[in-house]
């Protein structure tokens, strides 16, 4: 418990595992909403929480601090059948009336209009929390306000139907705009498009496994679970739409079956792309999933996930001195934030509280609290459409994911030599780890060194992934580009392969068209001086020197870091290989002893590991992973 956000004591007998019940929950919602109703405007139009403004400024912050908070207490009010005990409704209502009374205007109260996204695009976003806000709670709010009040909130949301989103999840703003519109009585044939057309879009997104594409690129992040299944899902439910729910649902569930391995034993979700600031909304998914029906997982699992998840953050200072949630991580932490994110922008973490949608009698809450699958045994298991392979071992709780295919490249910028994403550009990410910050040296990350001057890794091309239940490898192409350096090098290209088994991560990357003078650079996971976790990285094949690299900024987890670091000559075609593992504690055969012995012949390297089992890899045209 945080002395910040009061909460009831524990309850280990129905929660032997994190304590949490839904009273745990409900507390949670209510003193995060105390907290932030505290920077309200005197009518609670806006919601101006203390900090660095985001880039879309101050006016849209603070309505971003009234539409987020506002789904907290949405799902608050609308699981607990209307009841209301700290009149949250009265207040929003009041703060909706002043809001839209003439937005535009530059005053204490009045909302900022919505436009295009290259205009002034962020209020779509709220947009769709207030109307998804109003939706929920329509017997309690909107059914109650003035008619005049009424209309004032249709036109303000129309303009989200009316301007030009982000080419990505932003599509589903409309949709949820229009699908409350149509909700309580108001759709037309504008309604309908805007519906008809984030459905279509989210379609040609879906990849498989459960998983979408985060618009017509390659980003897989956790944008799958609080935005591109929620939405569409939660209409489904709230509207009792059963041919929705046919389509989202099956792929809700299947979505489930991975994400669930991707939160460690200690609660915490994988470090893993863009607004993680958002934290526990990371669970929103798996809450879902319950709340609909559409769930691979007992009851006791998935309440084990989201409360683990929930606990984990408020245990580790994400809640500020103020009882706010900070940007950042555990605390906060700027390189976590992007420059989109303003003070109220962690509050998208309300999504998880839709796990409230469950009343105290459903399973969610009755159910006694069984293992999460990371801690039940280890796991392994390839994404093929997203080129994501999952790798946990259960002796220590840590979940690892391995990125050979979710980039965050539009497909108009091609093989820019833009600068890196950290959050996405990195072969492995993990639950216990986080990416060093740009501008220190690069973790996890297999670099072309052309005099002083490092490649990154931006466009990720898969090459293909397999999995079975105790070993699994992914693969990727990329071509290496030099930010403030020169120019893209004619015929430089790079593959990846990764293979685990155990803790172990056999990394074996093929260089072909070195420039003369060209150093090849890998380096391993970046851990804080501490003990815990430990990170190793043993050379096998192709590699001279070994050292290793500080990171001053250090991660979200420590704030300071280092890596250790291969490197050797990279001139013409090479093929390098290298051990990596990241534990609790030393793995009972070191990844020094790992391996026996590597070898390359007809250009297939042989791995012979400590068992005497046997690793093949094969490059492309052809890449693969075979074992005997």
């Amino acid at each position: 418990m945080t002395p910040d956000l009061p909460l009831p004591p524990p309850d280990h007998t129905v929660s032997p595992h994190t304590g949490y019940t839904r009273a745990h929950w409900q507390a949670a919602a209510d003193g995060l909403l105390a907290a932030a109703w505290r920077w309200a405007t005197p009518s609670g139009a806006l919601l101006d929480l203390p900090g660095r403004p985001s880039s879309a400024g101050v006016r849209s912050d603070g309505l971003e601090g009234y539409a987020r908070t506002f789904l907290a207490a949405a799902f608050r009010v609308a699981g607990a059948a209307g009841a209301d005990p700290h009149d949250w409704l009265g207040r929003y209502a009041e703060g909706l009336a002043a809001g839209t009374r003439t937005p535009g205007r530059d005053d204490l109260e009045s909302w900022p209009l919505i436009r295009d996204i290259h205009v002034q695009g962020q209020p779509m976003v709220e947009s769709a929390s207030v109307a998804l806000g109003l939706q929920l709670t329509r017997p309690w709010l909107w059914d109650r306000l003035d008619p005049a009040v009424q209309d004032r909130a249709e036109r303000w949301l129309r303009d989200t139907l009316r301007h030009l989103p982000s080419p990505n999840n932003w599509y589903l703003f409309p949709f949820t705009v229009a699908s409350f519109l149509e909700s309580v009585g108001r759709g037309d044939e504008e309604t309908g498009r805007a519906r008809h057309r984030a459905l279509e879009l989210l379609e040609s997104w879906y990849r498989g496994q459960g998983w979408y594409a985060d618009g017509d690129g390659r980003a897989f992040d956790h944008y799958n679970g609080w935005a591109l299944h929620l939405y569409p899902m939660l209409q489904a439910h709230l509207t009792e739409d059963a041919e929705l729910a046919g389509v989202y649902g099956p792929r809700l569930r299947a979505h489930l079956e991975s994400l669930a391995l991707l939160f460690a034993t200690d609660g915490a979700p994988i470090h893993f792309g863009r607004s993680l600031t958002y934290r526990f909304a990371a669970a929103c998914a798996v809450a879902l999933g319950a709340v609909t029906g559409h769930t691979p997982l007992p009851a006791g699992t998935s309440r084990r996930l989201i409360s683990g998840c929930l606990r984990y953050f408020l245990d580790r200072g994400a809640v500020d001195a103020h009882g706010l949630l900070s940007p950042g991580w555990h605390g906060p932490h700027q390189p976590t934030v992007q420059p989109y994110s303003g003070p109220a922008s962690p509050y998208w973490a309300s999504k998880a509280f839709v796990a409230l949608l469950a009343d105290a009698d459903h399973p969610l809450w009755t159910e006694t609290e069984t293992p999460a699958p990371s801690e039940e045994h280890d796991r392994i298991l390839a994404l093929t459409g997203p080129g994501l392979l999952i790798h946990s071992t259960a002796a220590d709780g840590i979940v690892r994911l391995h990125n050979h295919g979710s980039d965050h490249v539009r497909p108009e910028e091609g093989e820019s030599a833009d600068a890196e994403d950290p959050l996405y550009a990195r072969h492995a990410y993990s639950t216990h780890t986080g990416p060093t910050a740009r501008g220190n040296p690069a973790d996890n990350h297999f670099s072309v060194v052309l005099g002083s001057v490092r490649s990154v890794r931006r466009r990720i091309h898969p090459l293909g992934s397999g999995s079975d239940t105790d070993r699994g490898w992914a693969a990727s192409w990329h071509q290496p580009v030099f930010p403030d350096g020169p120019p893209l090098v004619p015929g430089l290209r790079v593959e990846s392969v990764t293979v685990v088994r155990g803790p172990y991560e056999l990394r074996v990357h093929r260089v072909s068209g070195g420039p003369h003078g060209a150093r090849a650079e890998q380096t391993g996971w970046a851990t804080g001086p501490d003990e815990y976790p430990l990170s190793r990285l043993h050379p096998l094949l192709g590699w001279s020197d070994q050292d290793g690299v500080r990171a001053p900024r250090g991660t979200a987890f420590a704030p300071w870091a280092s890596a250790p670091r291969l490197s050797a000559d990279a001139t013409g075609d090479r093929l390098f290989a290298a051990v990596a593992t990241l534990t609790a504690e030393p793995p009972a055969v070191p990844a020094s002893m790992a391996v026996t012995e590597a070898t390359v012949a007809d250009g297939l390297l042989r791995v012979h590991w400590y068992d005497d089992t046997v690793t093949h890899v094969a490059f492309a045209p052809d890449t693969g992973v075979t074992w005997s």
